[in-house]
């Protein structure tokens, strides 16, 4: 089921920019000091580290700096938010020059378009908050559109028995079959797992991590 509201690109950008604002990178809700499962699924890729990974919806994440000390070279961080990616290069300090920042929406990409196509796209909590069919058409297009042939997808919502809500915004979450679906036949899964995350309040939230394939 695909949830109608209306919720414009402006919209968007002050909600994320006040979640980030107020709220110090620990306390959000997806915080994960270690981000050790989306590191597993990312060592199965096997890439080499001049692989470009795209990072769909950093915020602050963590992974972004793990990724550097594994030795990849060709990061791309995207978030709505710009005081997301400031506050972000502000926790990597000399090492944010070695990324490549962009500020778009994925729902309504505009530099995201002119990306080169990338070996990894990597989605962490983004996909859920997008509820209208129009605008989940816009980012599996993006997505297919940007995926190299033998190129991966490392996609992990919220499971079906998970919250239905996040930062006070209701959430779409997804079973393995409804990615798929969403993915096409172009994409093969290669696998998946289910996860129990706690939040920094100690709060359980259900997640499902799916790892798919380009053919």
């Amino acid at each position: 089921m695909v949830i109608n509201m209306n919720y414009n690109h402006m919209e968007k950008v002050d909600h994320w920019n006040n979640v980030y604002a107020k709220k110090p990178g620990k306390n959000v809700g997806w915080y994960e000091e270690n981000p050790t499962l989306s590191l597993e699924f990312i060592d199965a890729c096997d890439l080499e580290t001049d692989a470009t990974i795209f990072v769909a919806g950093a915020g602050t994440t963590n992974l972004v700096p793990h990724l550097l000390k594994k030795g990849f070279k060709n990061i791309i961080a995207n978030d709505i938010s710009p005081i997301a990616l400031e506050t972000l290069a502000s926790n990597l300090g000399p090492d944010a020059q070695k990324i490549n920042f962009v500020v778009d929406d994925l729902t309504n990409p505009k530099a995201l378009t002119e990306m080169d196509a990338v070996d990894l796209w990597v989605d962490r909590a983004v996909l859920h908050f997008f509820l209208e069919e129009n605008e989940i058409a816009a980012y599996f297009n993006l997505l297919k559109d940007k995926v190299k042939v033998g190129g991966y997808v490392l996609i992990a919502t919220f499971s079906k028995e998970g919250a239905k809500k996040c930062t006070g915004l209701p959430i779409l979450p997804y079973s393995p079959e409804e990615l798929q679906k969403w993915l096409g036949d172009d994409f093969s899964f290669l696998k998946n797992e289910y996860i129990t995350h706690f939040m920094p309040s100690g709060d359980e939230r259900p997640y499902h991590y799916g790892l798919y394939k380009r053919k």
